[in-house]
Protein backbone atom coordinates (compact mmCIF):
# COMPACT_ATOMS: atom_id res chain seq x y z
CA UNK A 1 0.00 0.00 0.00
CA UNK A 2 1.54 2.75 -1.18
CA UNK A 3 1.87 5.80 1.33
CA UNK A 4 0.06 8.58 1.15
CA UNK A 5 0.92 12.40 2.79
CA UNK A 6 -1.59 14.37 4.05
CA UNK A 7 0.31 17.81 4.47
CA UNK A 8 -0.74 21.03 2.80
CA UNK A 9 1.28 21.57 -0.16
CA UNK A 10 3.37 24.82 0.88
CA UNK A 11 4.97 22.32 3.49
CA UNK A 12 8.56 20.55 2.94
CA UNK A 13 8.35 16.79 3.92
CA UNK A 14 12.03 15.31 5.45
CA UNK A 15 12.82 11.69 6.61
CA UNK A 16 14.23 11.65 10.06
CA UNK A 17 15.27 9.14 12.99
CA UNK A 18 14.31 9.90 16.01
CA UNK A 19 14.63 8.05 19.80
CA UNK A 20 16.19 5.56 21.38
CA UNK A 21 15.11 2.60 18.97
CA UNK A 22 16.18 5.08 15.91
CA UNK A 23 12.90 4.91 14.68
CA UNK A 24 12.27 6.81 11.48
CA UNK A 25 9.40 9.21 10.52
CA UNK A 26 7.97 11.75 8.19
CA UNK A 27 7.86 15.43 9.09
CA UNK A 28 6.27 18.28 8.04
CA UNK A 29 8.39 21.38 7.43
CA UNK A 30 7.22 24.93 6.71
CA UNK A 31 8.74 25.69 3.31
CA UNK A 32 9.40 29.37 4.59
CA UNK A 33 12.48 27.95 6.60
CA UNK A 34 15.69 27.27 4.02
CA UNK A 35 15.93 23.30 3.22
CA UNK A 36 17.37 21.07 5.91
CA UNK A 37 20.30 18.43 4.50
CA UNK A 38 21.59 15.46 5.80
CA UNK A 39 22.47 15.81 9.83
CA UNK A 40 20.36 18.25 10.70
CA UNK A 41 19.50 18.23 14.42
CA UNK A 42 15.70 19.05 14.37
CA UNK A 43 12.63 19.04 17.03
CA UNK A 44 9.61 17.35 16.10
CA UNK A 45 6.51 16.33 17.26
CA UNK A 46 5.61 12.63 17.10
CA UNK A 47 2.80 10.69 19.17
CA UNK A 48 4.87 9.95 21.70
CA UNK A 49 6.02 14.01 22.59
CA UNK A 50 8.45 16.43 21.56
CA UNK A 51 11.42 15.59 20.97
CA UNK A 52 15.02 15.04 19.25
CA UNK A 53 16.07 14.25 15.52
CA UNK A 54 18.16 13.75 12.46
CA UNK A 55 17.32 14.47 9.18
CA UNK A 56 18.05 12.31 6.74
CA UNK A 57 16.89 13.20 3.73
CA UNK A 58 13.76 15.10 2.16
CA UNK A 59 10.77 13.13 1.92
CA UNK A 60 10.82 12.20 -2.49
CA UNK A 61 8.36 9.72 -3.69
CA UNK A 62 11.53 7.35 -3.88
CA UNK A 63 12.51 7.69 -0.55
CA UNK A 64 9.15 7.29 0.42
CA UNK A 65 8.34 3.99 -1.16
CA UNK A 66 11.76 2.45 0.46
CA UNK A 67 10.12 2.91 4.01
CA UNK A 68 7.40 0.87 5.62
CA UNK A 69 4.11 1.52 4.80
CA UNK A 70 2.80 2.56 8.04
CA UNK A 71 5.19 5.22 8.69
CA UNK A 72 4.48 8.00 10.89
CA UNK A 73 3.71 11.29 10.01
CA UNK A 74 4.53 14.60 11.65
CA UNK A 75 5.33 17.84 12.66
CA UNK A 76 8.65 18.91 12.05
CA UNK A 77 8.90 22.08 15.00
CA UNK A 78 12.30 23.74 14.38
CA UNK A 79 16.30 23.38 13.56
CA UNK A 80 17.64 22.73 17.01
CA UNK A 81 18.93 25.75 19.42
CA UNK A 82 21.65 25.75 21.69
CA UNK A 83 19.80 25.59 24.42
CA UNK A 84 17.65 22.65 23.02
CA UNK A 85 20.67 20.60 22.99
CA UNK A 86 22.12 21.45 26.24
CA UNK A 87 18.82 20.41 27.44
CA UNK A 88 19.18 17.49 25.62
CA UNK A 89 22.63 16.51 27.00
CA UNK A 90 21.40 16.94 30.67
CA UNK A 91 18.15 14.52 29.62
CA UNK A 92 21.04 11.86 28.57
CA UNK A 93 23.42 12.54 31.33
CA UNK A 94 20.34 11.96 33.66
CA UNK A 95 19.35 8.80 32.16
CA UNK A 96 22.22 7.17 33.50
CA UNK A 97 21.36 7.75 37.56
CA UNK A 98 17.18 7.42 36.41
CA UNK A 99 18.18 3.92 34.83
CA UNK A 100 20.02 2.64 37.88
CA UNK A 101 17.02 3.82 40.17
CA UNK A 102 14.57 2.30 37.75
CA UNK A 103 16.58 -1.11 38.16
CA UNK A 104 16.47 -0.80 42.48
CA UNK A 105 12.70 -0.30 42.21
CA UNK A 106 12.39 -3.52 39.53
CA UNK A 107 14.94 -5.79 42.27
CA UNK A 108 13.00 -3.93 45.22
CA UNK A 109 9.37 -5.38 43.43
CA UNK A 110 11.42 -8.81 42.04
CA UNK A 111 10.03 -8.60 38.77
CA UNK A 112 11.67 -10.81 36.26
CA UNK A 113 13.28 -8.49 34.08
CA UNK A 114 16.65 -7.29 32.85
CA UNK A 115 16.11 -3.69 32.12
CA UNK A 116 17.86 -2.35 29.30
CA UNK A 117 17.36 1.21 28.79
CA UNK A 118 15.33 4.07 30.31
CA UNK A 119 14.81 6.88 27.32
CA UNK A 120 13.48 10.66 28.81
CA UNK A 121 11.40 12.16 25.95
CA UNK A 122 12.67 16.31 25.03
CA UNK A 123 9.61 17.59 25.81
CA UNK A 124 8.77 15.64 28.87
CA UNK A 125 5.95 13.72 28.01
CA UNK A 126 7.15 10.99 29.24
CA UNK A 127 9.94 8.05 30.67
CA UNK A 128 10.01 5.18 28.45
CA UNK A 129 11.32 2.06 29.96
CA UNK A 130 13.03 -0.88 27.72
CA UNK A 131 13.22 -4.19 29.04
CA UNK A 132 13.66 -7.82 28.00
CA UNK A 133 12.04 -10.70 29.87
CA UNK A 134 10.75 -13.89 29.58
CA UNK A 135 6.55 -14.21 27.92
CA UNK A 136 4.20 -11.41 29.47
CA UNK A 137 4.90 -9.37 32.66
CA UNK A 138 2.54 -8.26 34.81
CA UNK A 139 3.62 -4.41 35.70
CA UNK A 140 0.79 -2.53 35.95
CA UNK A 141 2.29 -2.04 39.84
CA UNK A 142 5.73 -1.18 38.37
CA UNK A 143 4.30 1.36 36.18
CA UNK A 144 1.92 3.00 39.20
CA UNK A 145 5.31 3.14 41.64
CA UNK A 146 7.73 4.87 38.50
CA UNK A 147 5.09 7.16 38.13
CA UNK A 148 5.14 8.29 41.52
CA UNK A 149 8.80 8.13 41.56
CA UNK A 150 9.48 10.28 38.46
CA UNK A 151 6.36 12.17 37.82
CA UNK A 152 5.84 11.32 34.71
CA UNK A 153 3.57 8.89 31.77
CA UNK A 154 5.55 5.65 32.27
CA UNK A 155 5.53 3.95 29.33
CA UNK A 156 7.00 -0.19 29.30
CA UNK A 157 8.54 -1.64 25.94
CA UNK A 158 9.41 -5.10 25.52
CA UNK A 159 12.09 -5.54 23.25
CA UNK A 160 14.52 -8.37 22.07
CA UNK A 161 17.67 -9.41 21.76
CA UNK A 162 18.20 -7.44 18.02
CA UNK A 163 16.66 -4.52 19.92
CA UNK A 164 18.56 -4.79 22.82
CA UNK A 165 21.86 -5.10 20.92
CA UNK A 166 20.85 -1.70 19.13
CA UNK A 167 19.97 -0.23 21.72
CA UNK A 168 23.10 -1.02 24.28
CA UNK A 169 26.15 -2.43 21.85
CA UNK A 170 28.19 -0.19 19.83
CA UNK A 171 30.90 -2.44 18.66
CA UNK A 172 30.60 -5.69 17.42
CA UNK A 173 32.92 -8.72 17.97
CA UNK A 174 34.84 -7.93 14.75
CA UNK A 175 35.59 -4.53 15.53
CA UNK A 176 33.20 -2.50 13.25
CA UNK A 177 29.78 -0.95 14.33
CA UNK A 178 27.05 -2.92 15.09
CA UNK A 179 24.92 -3.43 11.71
CA UNK A 180 21.77 -3.90 14.00
CA UNK A 181 23.04 -0.48 14.81
CA UNK A 182 23.78 1.77 12.23
CA UNK A 183 20.75 -0.23 9.66
CA UNK A 184 19.32 2.68 7.26
CA UNK A 185 21.44 5.20 8.16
Amino acid sequence: IPLRLTFSGNMKRYIARYGAMRLLGIFAHSAEDSNLFHGTKVIVRTSRGLETAIVLCEATAEAIAELPPEMEENRLIRIMTLTDENESRKIREGERDDFFRCQAIVKRMKIGMDLVRVEHIFGGERLIVYYVAEGRIDFRELVRVLASEFQTRIEMKQIGVRDETKLVADVGDCGREVCCNSYLI
